[in-house]
């Protein structure tokens, strides 16, 4: 059937698959609580029931924060079902950020996930000046909870089931169904409104190139109240995939054993951390084991998947019979297929994986474009690493003069919510929106991203520096964890980074370095030496411009909680900036000969 309308996909599941017991699965205390196709329908429509039950009328906008679950999914169903409007919120948000939110968007309810969170955003929810009900997915006796509005909408089926399905018939593909609000990068967060042809068109254009079925499983992790995650979780359903959904971030190595599961969805920032683990594991091997570790990482890093000359697959699949096998078995030990997004990946870590039969295909889009604009085919066989692939079906491309991304589409947004101004700043007259990305198309196909154009600076000789590029390059040093580049009006590029402290450590100890303190250490003269000579490195491959004259080590992490990051694990750099504003004016204060 032609699925158009977010909750056509449970009437899709019901009339083109069999039955299956694991739909969607939710891991509680080390055990898997599985939902059949069936259950899932059921609970989406008694949600649905019981919103209309408590009163509530079409448009009436529901907000949810919590973990990924299954709950989501029904609320998320139930609410369109019920002719509402769903809005997904991160659970990490700042006081300001939830209190813009829960006033900008004229939200009603709000269902929480857990006590803990009821606790965290009732006070939040008591400042607003108008009434919203808060409702908890976890059982109750205090507090009105999903069991209880499921109850009440068990009760009232007679009633309000004939309302529903008049909704199936009537309600338009064109509707606003969704707020999502961006992750706020550069200010306060927006609220992009989506229809559900937005949604369903975009989760169809990646279904096709997808070449899992109904006989496998994914694990989900990254928060379903991104568009890029929530929309992968329709293409799942389309197509039947079962769906898992990890503990949480720190258990997502043993679910992804537990369940067995044949993919993931993830950021670069998580694909960073397990190939630092890997390439950590086999430094502490011993004698021959170390040796062939050694060497199977280095052909791993430099994995062509296009090399099929048999002397190369033999070696391949020697290395993955002692080595990358085993990183699999502590997976779950199936062949895995993975979807990065959110930022460019280093292509280092891309070839490591898809050597190890964990396939990495690259993605791209924006909240604004619901999400994915283009991703790398598994079902063409395509993975042109250093490119985000081909663009979905239906989506048009074009580039601006200054080499902007320019898109049209079935896929853009309808527009901000209650901010006509911002809309037509980024779609223009002829409906193209203005990403805000610079790239090109590789054989004139592939789209390859170069630099965020609002990221981009320009030094005082007028040329232009996009730091995102050197920032990917600068991290592939293991000394690295991360950086950011700036210079905006100044004569040069500089950085601030942060090391990689066991890397530096181990570096130390190696060398006979003596310190006292973490900061001792990134003080002293061997590590300033080795951090400067891997800038230097990149510094190699960019043009004269946009070389980075002088860096600077913190000992700082950067997270979400911080505000130094986005919800995405992107850099805000304006925080950054005020941050480390006396650091970065110190930088450039010293006049060196050599910087000029």
């Amino acid at each position: 059937m032609t699925i158009t309308r977010t909750f056509d996909l449970l009437s899709n599941l019901k009339a083109s698959f069999p039955p299956k017991d694991d739909m969607l699965a939710r891991k509680v205390q080390g055990q898997w609580i599985k939902y059949s196709i069936d259950e899932y329908i059921e609970h989406s429509h008694n949600v649905a029931y019981g919103l209309l039950a408590l009163g509530y009328n079409a448009g009436t906008k529901i907000i949810t924060i919590c973990s990924n679950r299954p709950e989501w999914n029904f609320v998320d169903m139930g609410s369109n079902l019920a002719h509402m409007i769903h809005i997904p919120v991160y659970t990490t948000l700042s006081k300001k950020d939830f209190l813009h939110i829960f006033d900008h968007s004229d939200a009603e309810i709000i269902i929480v996930g857990s006590q803990s969170l009821y606790k965290k955003v009732a006070p939040i929810v008591a400042e607003v000046k108008r009434e919203i009900k808060i409702i908890m997915m976890d059982d109750s006796d205090e507090i009105f909870c999903m069991s209880r509005l499921e109850a009440l909408g068990r009760e009232h089926k007679e009633q309000f089931a004939p309302i529903v399905e008049r909704n199936k018939e009537e309600i338009s593909p064109d509707e606003c169904c969704s707020i999502v609000y961006t992750s706020g990068t550069t200010g306060l967060p927006k609220g992009v409104m989506l229809s559900h042809r937005n949604l369903t068109s975009n989760s169809h254009g990646h279904a096709v190139r997808q070449i899992w079925n109904w006989n496998h499983k994914m694990l989900s992790f990254l928060p379903l109240c991104h568009v890029y995650e929530r929309t992968m979780n329709y293409e799942f359903q389309e197509l039947a995939i079962s769906i898992y959904y990890a503990e949480s971030l720190g258990t997502v190595a043993t679910d992804l054993a537990d369940s067995r599961a044949d993919g993931f969805c993830a950021v670069p920032r998580v694909l960073e951390i397990m190939y630092g683990k890997l390439e950590a594991t086999g430094k502490k091997l011993k004698g021959i084991k170390r040796i062939i570790y050694k060497l199977a990482w280095k052909f791993a890093n430099n994995f062509d998947n296009y090399n099929k000359r048999k002397y190369y697959l033999a070696k391949r699949n020697f290395y993955d019979k002692l080595v990358y096998s085993k990183w699999r078995a502590a997976l779950g030990g199936k062949e895995m297929i993975v979807v990065s997004g959110g930022s460019s990946i280093q292509a280092k870590i891309v070839r490591t994986f898809n050597a190890a039969k964990l396939h990495i295909y690259e993605g791209y889009g924006m909240t604004e474009t619901s999400p994915v604009i283009a991703v790398n085919s598994p079902a063409d066989g395509i993975n042109v690493i250093g490119t985000v692939g081909k663009a979905l079906g239906g989506t048009e491309l074009s580039f601006a003069e200054d080499g902007e991304i320019l898109t049209r589409g079935p896929h853009v947004m309808l527009g901000y919510y209650k901010d006509p101004e911002a809309t037509a700043e980024i779609i223009d007259s002829e409906g193209w929106l203005h990403t805000g990305d610079i790239g090109y198309l590789v054989d004139g196909q592939y789209l390859k991203i170069t630099d965020r154009k609002k990221e981009m600076f320009k030094l005082s000789a007028g040329k232009y520096v996009a730091p995102q590029v050197i920032e990917t390059r600068l991290k592939e040093s293991p000394y690295i964890e991360n950086c950011i580049v700036f210079g905006e009006n100044q004569k040069f590029a500089s950085a601030i980074i942060i090391p990689s402290l066991p890397k530096l450590k181990n570096y130390a100890q190696k060398r006979k370095i003596q310190y006292e303190t973490d900061r001792e250490l990134i003080a002293s003269e061997e590590i300033l030496k080795l951090i400067h000579g891997e800038v230097e490195k990149v510094n190699k491959t960019l043009a004269a411009h946009e070389v980075v004259k002088r860096e600077r080590i913190v000992l700082d992490d950067w997270t979400a909680d911080n505000d130094m990051l986005s919800q995405t694990l992107k850099l805000k750099r304006r925080n950054i900036h005020k941050k480390y504003a006396n650091l970065i004016n110190d930088i450039f204060k010293t006049d060196k000969s050599e910087d000029k």
